[in-house]
């Protein structure tokens, strides 16, 4: 199980104003390093907004706190040297904010775990910078030795240990959507950090059945978020059983149904994999249904060979052919309806309106998919 990182016993206070977008950066900026952050409004509270000017000398917002380490403003914070901001980072987490420190309204102080929505988007925030950072520009390799060295990625260590206190039954199907491919895609990359990338189906059969993270209460391994949580607990490849058993708790968090959709999303580490992004709430099904339009627009993934009638799919409607209508008619029709508007889905559509089509399976590219 990967279960690096500590909790954090400090907090980072960001004195603002709504609609300030030095402020709107500076936060972002300390959500993607994993960070509490507490956010004070300096015209709700005037009488702090005094205290503030008479400690640093400036009016103007942001004003950024380490504990009691006075940082400056939004500028400051982007320029800060790397080992100043280790410095600032270390201490707090390790030391709790000191008596000494400005104060913070008490409405403002609440942990960024509370909720499984909070914690989501600032571990999103995280994974993204580290993406930005770390991927290609297709997002289909991955600089694994350069994100080990990252201290983004120590961040991101300890905030996944938060992970624990997150309240899953109370999150909506699209927020359930989103944050277990964004944890999975995460993890996968954890995992392989940490243990090296499997190089065999053996390796790979206990990669995805052990590899895991300790959310709301439970255990959910990769090959549980996969086939337990998005696909509606359905039997995975090569499984015999179902991931959740009816006296499971974590089958409550189960979506009702498969998702067709999570595997254009889905990373598992290997090249022949749909490209890594991070995905919001926000219209997820519209963000699935873009990643499925380019993996089907992709050689890589669907050939229309109009001559020998012939359709080439990626291995992934083969393993997973149930979850697309379950016969070769079925999932043509369902490739058509999911292709965006292209020469390639007019050949599919010219292939499908005079007969039977055949339908054979592109090889799957398992190498690890890193940038050496």
């Amino acid at each position: 199980m990967v279960e690096d990182g500590t909790l954090m016993k400090g907090r980072v206070t960001v004195y603002s104003v709504p609609g300030c977008p030095h402020c709107t950066r500076a936060k972002t900026t300390l959500g993607a390093l994993g960070v509490p952050v507490c956010d004070v409004d300096v015209n709700k509270h005037r009488e702090i907004r005094a205290l503030v000017k008479e400690l640093t000398g400036h009016s103007s917002v942001p004003q950024i706190f380490f504990n009691n380490l006075y940082v400056g403003n939004n500028e400051d914070l982007q320029n800060l040297d790397p080992k100043r901001l280790e410095h600032l980072l270390l201490s707090v987490r390790d030391e709790a904010v000191p008596l000494d420190a400005l104060p913070v309204p008490v409405e403002n102080c609440r942990s960024e775990t509370d909720g499984g929505c909070e914690l989501s988007e600032t571990l999103r925030n995280l994974i993204l910078k580290l993406y930005s950072d770390h991927l290609s520009e297709n997002g289909k390799t991955v600089d694994y030795k350069a994100m080990s060295r990252s201290l983004y990625f120590e961040r991101y260590c300890d905030l996944a240990v938060r992970l624990q206190r997150v309240e899953l039954l109370s999150m909506s199907r699209e927020e359930k959507l989103a944050f277990f491919i964004n944890i999975y895609n995460a993890l996968v990359i954890h995992g392989n950090l940490r243990l090296g990338f499997p190089k065999n189906i053996w390796q790979r059969y206990r990669f995805f059945n052990y590899v895991s993270y300790f959310i709301g209460g439970e255990v959910f391994t990769l090959q549980d978020i996969e086939n337990g949580v998005l696909r509606g607990n359905r039997k995975g490849v090569g499984q015999f059983l179902k991931p959740f058993s009816r006296d499971d708790p974590r089958l409550q968090v189960a979506l009702p149904d498969v998702e067709p959709l999570i595997h254009f999303a889905l990373n598992c580490g290997a090249k022949g994999c749909p490209p890594i992004k991070t995905y919001t709430p926000q219209d997820i099904d519209g963000q699935l249904r873009t990643a499925a339009e380019a993996f089907l627009e992709n050689d890589d993934s669907c050939v229309i060979d109009s001559t020998g009638r012939e359709v080439k799919l990626s291995q992934i409607f083969k393993w997973y052919k149930g979850d697309f209508g379950g016969t070769d008619d079925k999932v043509l029709n369902w490739v058509f309806d999911h292709m965006r508007a292209s020469q390639k889905k007019r050949k599919l559509q010219a292939l499908l309106s005079t007969g039977k089509v055949k339908v054979s399976f592109l090889p799957y590219d398992w190498s690890i998919n890193s940038t050496d």
